[in-house]
């Protein structure tokens, strides 16, 4: 529904999901109704396996996402992030 961009160079493993849709937490007429935010990969991004990238979120320049990890908001350039949600672990 919105666009995703991956920069140059980016590694991405198996079973990655990167969602750029939504629905509105209101119950009534939830399905009926969603939006979409962009979501940017930076250049020489590593995503381990198995991660969740979610709508909205940026992914600096040079970071890793360590694998099982769910981005629930954005990360700096040249960090290490890891967990759900993932948080940064490490500076690059």
């Amino acid at each position: 529904m919105a666009e995703v961009k991956i920069g140059d160079n980016c590694m991405i493993g198996p079973n990655v999901g990167i969602y750029t849709a939504g629905h509105s937490i209101e119950p009534k007429d939830r399905n009926k109704s969603g939006y979409a935010i962009p979501i940017v990969i930076g250049n020489d991004v590593w995503i381990g396996g198995s991660c969740t990238i979610l709508a909205g979120v940026t992914i600096g320049d040079n970071s890793i996402v360590a694998a099982g990890s769910v981005v629930t908001k954005s990360i700096p350039e040249n960090t290490v992030v890891a967990g759900n949600p993932a948080r940064v672990i490490k500076n690059i």
